[in-house]
């Protein structure tokens, strides 16, 4: 296992796959996006993609900070897209099935009114919360919100999350080195941004004064 992971952070081919794992983890949100993009900066930012480990050593060429940043940001408003596409195209039969869900219908609330004000920060928050990705961009399309009130907090909430991610590498890497104590490290500050994330979005909106 500690090979394969290695011998792909040092692979030219680190750069698809992150990008496909970011743009389908919108619809399979267990998909780790988040690791691999911390995985492939603290390698980077080493300046090897050594990953030591107890069944050895593995070296390849270093991913580059720019294009790790470039593809995950660009892949998550693609995915954002989709998504959004796919409910404001999905009809009744869509409509109902997120009816059933108070989450769904919560997000769809607080996003339309988010975004008729002209703030869209909980989309950028959402980013980061587990699946809150999935819940705002469905939440857009099934609401019908137009794609220029959605699409610019989109494509903030992807540089904030890539940034944070690629930096939260490249700092790991800086300071313990490409061992998996640095991918651990960076990858429970992920988790605990997701879990602030999460606590807003659970948050009751304000009412209107």
């Amino acid at each position: 296992m500690f090979e394969a992971v290695g011998l792909l952070t040092g692979s030219p081919w680190i750069y698809a796959i992150v990008a496909l794992s970011v743009l389908l983890d919108v619809f399979l949100p267990v998909l780790p996006s988040g690791v691999l993009v911390i995985t492939a900066a603290t390698a980077a930012a080493a300046g090897s993609t050594t990953l030591a480990s107890a069944a050895g050593q593995v070296s390849g060429e270093v991913p580059s900070l720019p294009a790790l940043l470039l593809c995950a940001a660009t892949a998550s408003v693609l995915g954002d897209l989709a998504a959004y596409r796919l409910a404001r195209r999905g009809g009744e039969r869509l409509d109902r099935a997120i009816a059933r869900s108070r989450r769904l219908v919560t997000a769809q609330e607080r996003l339309g009114t988010a975004l008729s004000r002209g703030g869209g920060l909980l989309v950028v928050i959402a980013r980061f919360a587990p699946a809150g990705r999935s819940v705002v961009s469905l939440g857009a399309g099934a609401a019908h919100r137009r794609v220029r009130e959605f699409l610019p907090w989109s494509a903030l909430a992807a540089v904030a999350w890539a940034g944070y991610s690629v930096g939260l590498g490249w700092f790991g890497g800086q300071w313990l080195g490409a061992t998996w104590v640095g991918v651990a490290v960076s990858v429970v500050a992920l988790f605990a941004a997701g879990s602030v994330a999460a606590y807003v979005m659970r948050r009751p909106a304000p009412k209107p004064a």
